[in-house]
């Protein structure tokens, strides 16, 4: 008998030999555990070798038919996490969520089939479901300037977001590769900043470069924070500590709030980076770089999401005959 649950610490184990992010690992094991419950709980499956694309199948249309947050691997989680609480708790679980789903399961199935532990490739013919992706929220040039005027700078904590803000929007990075920036890396005559691999999603050293105006701003900034704060870290709390990813995000809501705006989070700022890129006449395969993507394709499902107007504003720009026009 394979004991599906020891199969799965052999499987954790492998994926962090791979130097996988704790996030993707995390997403695998939450994963496989709801589906090993189901399995144990309908069919008293705990031999890998037993589950077939059927069973599979049946979960996932289990998946669509029950509600969101109605299904936990520990049942103790309940006391401290309340999801009954939650505004969206017992809705439909999205497309986007299912197919997450499919995906860990399936890379599951598969190291169990190479590493020789079932004979059958039983999710080959599994596929996840076309999902309509919807254009990502854009902040207008409005917006932003306006956001950044209703940040009081005279204050420690706000000016640090001040900055944090602008420089994720100039650079694309990821809000959690900008909270681990530490002041030895960044260069700023050169103007970039070292990410190592250790705080990169792709665990690669990777560059990101930012404008003349980040530049002054940065500039300024380390000459404040050092006046009043000693820390290695270039965004930190103002007794010196990293400053938390959650931290950072609940103020930005809170800031957008002051605006109207409903919602906004890090993520927002790095798309908006991303269309601003394309827009400006960037290429994509250098948007990939600058992101830090595995590879291009990834780049165009995550981006290429511009509207007709969109399209209309960048082509006006780049018209063959108006461009031979003005050079006559």
């Amino acid at each position: 008998m394979k004991n599906i649950n020891i199969l799965l610490d052999e499987f954790m184990i492998y994926c962090e030999s791979k130097n996988l992010s704790k996030k993707t690992m995390m997403s695998y094991e939450q994963t496989l555990k709801l589906f090993f419950k189901y399995l144990y709980e309908k069919e008293n499956i705990m031999d890998a070798s037993k589950v077939s694309e059927k069973l599979i199948r049946e979960y996932i249309n289990y998946i669509k038919e029950r509600g969101k947050y109605t299904v936990v691997s520990n049942k103790n989680s309940l006391k401290t996490n309340t999801p009954e609480v939650r505004t969206d708790y017992g809705k439909k679980v999205s497309i986007t969520t299912i197919n997450n789903y499919i995906r860990n399961i399936k890379v599951f199935f598969n190291y169990l089939k190479e590493q020789n532990y079932i004979k059958k490739d039983i999710v080959k013919s599994i596929k996840q479901f076309k999902n309509e992706r919807k254009p990502k929220d854009f902040i207008s040039d409005e917006q932003f300037s306006e956001l950044l005027r209703h940040i009081d700078t005279t204050k420690f904590h706000e000016y640090r977001d001040y900055i944090c803000i602008q420089l994720i929007l100039d650079t694309g990075m990821r809000i959690s590769e900008c909270l681990a920036i530490q002041v030895l890396d960044v260069d700023i005559n050169y103007r970039s900043i070292l990410l190592p691999a250790e705080n990169t999603k792709g665990k690669r050293d990777r560059y990101v470069y930012f404008s003349q105006i980040m530049q002054k701003n940065l500039r300024r900034w380390l000459q404040y924070k050092d006046r009043y704060v000693e820390s290695d870290y270039l965004f930190c709390s103002s007794g010196g500590k990293p400053l938390l990813i959650r931290t950072f995000e609940a103020k930005l809501r809170g800031y957008g709030k002051r605006i109207g705006l409903k919602e906004i989070c890090p993520h927002q700022l790095r798309n908006n980076f991303s269309k601003r890129f394309l827009m400006a006449g960037g290429n994509i395969y250098t948007l990939s770089k600058i992101l830090g993507h595995s590879s291009v394709k990834v780049t165009e499902q995550a981006y290429l999401d511009l509207t007709d107007a969109d399209i209309r504003k960048n082509y006006q720009q780049f018209s063959p005959l108006m461009n031979l026009r003005n050079k006559r």
